[in-house]
């Protein structure tokens, strides 16, 4: 039996074809999803099922309309819609969460509203039309698309990149607690995060670990927006906001520097320049930790291959990488691989000492 994705409507004997088409046409519920994500849909069913007429008053939709988008995510798993015996008039039809909806709300934990609305973003999606002339030329199909690279346009569209800090954010929540989960901070005084964002994974760790000191290190329009969330977590106290460049320098001193998905988007001479600043700045018996995916060999289902593809077509140069190319790197930067550890998550922690 071929294998089933996560959307695809389970057969008893599914044919290489049906399985094929539904893998062809599995960008249908990815915009599906952002659509529902811009309109708030999960949310404005926190508080319990309501009719598609309700839904679509509020959310200023067209009714029949987005009765045919919640139907078509329904049947997917995501919403999940009340039906009459007798059946009923599209306004009356009654939409309720799932599990699969629910962290499209927006202030849930784990929120991963940010990433479907970024996945449906016209600047998103245009370059991955573009992704045979980047298989054949090796060009960045974002920079072609826009004269830009991606984070100069977000640097130039505010709108654009808050969207994109808002999906960065959900991948780390995602991330968070599979890291608690794998590796023991317990031995480092201060744990510095490279390009941390507003210290969602910072502050998670911090609370974990309460004899930990963290720094966290972004660009100064970045870290601006982090203090709310350290002060939320009541980590203000242990916390430190730093803004920079990493391409220049970086705070000195800690015994811990953690960079999750930033090696990947960078191609291997400004990744090594990132982590010989890494390699200046740790403590001599410090570490450096990487969370990134690691492409393992052979034919298994793989998060990162597919990753690996949106590295391709929106970053100069950017990748996901195999563990002997994350060896070859930090050996270049004065490091050495000291282990790699999985976590329940896409991603590992690829651990690295100073030579």
């Amino acid at each position: 039996m071929a294998t089933q994705m996560p959307f695809m409507q389970e057969t008893p004997q599914a044919l290489p074809e049906v399985t094929l088409i539904q893998m062809i046409t599995a960008r249908w519920v990815s915009q599906a999803i952002a659509v529902a994500a811009r309109l708030g849909i999960a949310d404005l069913l926190g508080d319990g099922p309501q009719s598609c007429a309700e839904l679509a008053a509020k959310a200023g939709a067209h009714t029949g309309s987005l009765y045919r988008l919640l139907r078509a995510l329904s049947s997917v798993g995501i919403f999940a819609e009340d039906v009459a015996e007798d059946g009923t008039e599209a306004g009356q039809a009654r939409f309720r969460l799932t599990p699969l909806a629910e962290p499209l709300c927006a202030n849930t934990p784990g929120s991963l509203r940010g990433v479907a609305i970024m996945f449906g973003e016209p600047w998103s999606v245009q370059p991955w039309g573009d992704l045979l002339r980047s298989v054949q030329t090796g060009e960045t199909a974002f920079d072609r698309a826009f004269g830009i690279g991606a984070f100069d346009y977000f640097s130039q569209h505010p709108d654009t990149g808050k969207i994109f800090e808002q999906s960065m954010n959900g991948f780390t929540a995602l991330s968070a607690d599979a890291v608690l989960a794998a590796y023991d901070f317990s031995a480092f005084r201060t744990l510095v995060d490279v390009a941390g964002g507003h210290g969602i994974l910072l502050a998670a760790i911090l609370r974990n670990y309460p004899s930990l000191q963290g720094i966290l290190f972004d660009a100064p329009q970045v870290v601006a927006g982090s203090r709310k969330v350290l002060e939320a977590a009541g980590l203000a106290d242990r916390c430190v906001s730093v803004g920079g460049d990493f391409f220049a320098s970086l705070p000195q001193g800690g015994d811990a520097y953690l960079m999750k998905n930033i090696i990947h988007d960078w191609d291997s001479e400004r990744c090594i320049a990132i982590l010989r600043n890494c390699r200046r700045a740790v403590a001599a018996n410090g570490k450096l930790l990487i969370v990134d995916a690691v492409i393992e060999p052979g034919n298994a289902p793989a998060f990162g291959k597919l990753m690996d593809l949106e590295m391709l077509v929106m970053t100069q140069g950017g990748r996901e990488r195999t563990a002997a190319e994350f060896r070859t790197l930090l050996d270049a930067a004065g490091f050495h691989l000291t282990r790699i550890v999985p976590t329940p998550s896409p991603f590992s922690i690829v651990e690295g000492a100073p030579a």
